[in-house]
């Protein structure tokens, strides 16, 4: 099936996933319309296709009116919606994670929606963190206002703007040790953002017939490398070459600091993060993955490399192999 000149909404198209879906939807020649509440904030999207091709569109993500605007007119639809911590009345798991979604579902059946493809998370099916439970529950809830709409369950996501590696990076420049919570033991299977676009993208491509039709399924999304969080600090230290003293914090204590670490205007750690550790983000051995949407999985090694390295003393270019302790 090919997108050109089709429509495509895509909402949280300004997020570190959205981004990149809506870069890949340009290139097929989709007219792409970036549901935001803040249209001027998407402007730096425009250049991904030609003039007029992706275009910023208003949208109150609390009016379901609102919603069925951004969806109207759409053949595709694509949630990216998501949040790490809860904040405000506004800013709540339920909300963003379970209510939302079944709206925007909602929508795409009523305005007759060709696909819907649904960001969600790995692990949710077993986790016990409140951001599992509502990511859990929105999956539920799309699959019963749009049975065909395909979900995508990623794990840990990198990438040059990630929110994972590059945090860590940054703490390793100001802090003499690093937290090693709940011994360090849980498990991760990091997959490339390009990926998870690439995964949308065939999940709007892929024809529906037989086995490769991708309406209906749940993907989990993963990439070569299963590491635990030890391991991925390692990794991390050989990149930035700043290596840094590793304690380990049990669950109950790293909720404890956690507590207080919470109130910062971009917390580092909450309660219910540490409570999403006691739980690998692993893909699953009976679950439909990559392979089965045609994505080659994109090893760390291949992109750590370009965006790390500039958090080494003396920046991307300082000497490789030295350590530091600054």
């Amino acid at each position: 099936m090919t997108l050109k000149n089709k429509v495509a909404t895509v909402f949280g198209g300004t997020g570190f996933i959205g981004t990149q879906v809506v870069r890949e939807l340009a290139k097929r020649g989709v007219t792409v319309k970036v549901a935001t509440r803040v249209p001027e904030r998407a402007y730096f999207l425009k250049p991904a296709g030609a003039v007029g091709q992706v275009v910023p569109f208003a949208c109150n993500y609390g009016d379901d009116s609102s919603l069925a605007q951004a969806v109207s007119g759409s053949d595709y639809v694509v949630n990216c919606v998501g949040i790490l911590y809860e904040r405000g009345r506004m800013r709540r798991f339920n909300r963003i994670h379970t209510d939302l979604p079944e709206v925007i579902a909602q929508a795409c059946k009523k305005a007759g929606v060709e696909r819907f493809v649904h960001i969600s998370a790995l692990g949710c099916d077993t986790g016990t963190s409140k951001y599992a439970k509502s990511k859990l529950a929105g999956e539920k809830a799309v699959l019963k206002a749009y049975k065909t709409a395909t979900i995508l369950r990623p794990s840990v996501v990198f990438g040059e703007d990630d929110d994972f590696f590059n945090m860590f990076a940054h703490m390793a420049r100001f802090v003499p040790v690093l937290p090693l919570i709940g011994g360090g033991e849980t498990r991760f299977q990091p997959v490339f953002v390009g990926d998870v676009a690439d995964a949308a993208m065939a999940a709007l491509e892929r024809p529906a017939l037989g086995d490769s039709n991708p309406q209906g399924n749940i993907y989990e999304l993963g990439g070569p490398d299963v590491l635990s969080f030890k391991e991925i600090y390692e990794l991390l230290f050989d990149y930035t070459q700043r290596p840094r003293p590793l304690v380990k914090l049990p669950f109950w204590a790293a909720k404890i600091e956690a507590f207080f670490l919470q109130f910062l205007p971009k917390p580092l750690l909450t309660p219910d993060q540490v409570e999403s550790l006691k739980t690998d983000t692993v893909v699953g051995k009976k679950a439909l993955t990559l392979v089965d949407l045609g994505v080659n999985a994109t090893a760390l090694r291949s992109i750590l490399p370009r965006y790390l390295p500039s958090y080494r003393a003396g920046g991307r270019f300082g000497k490789a192999g030295q350590s530091s302790t600054a």
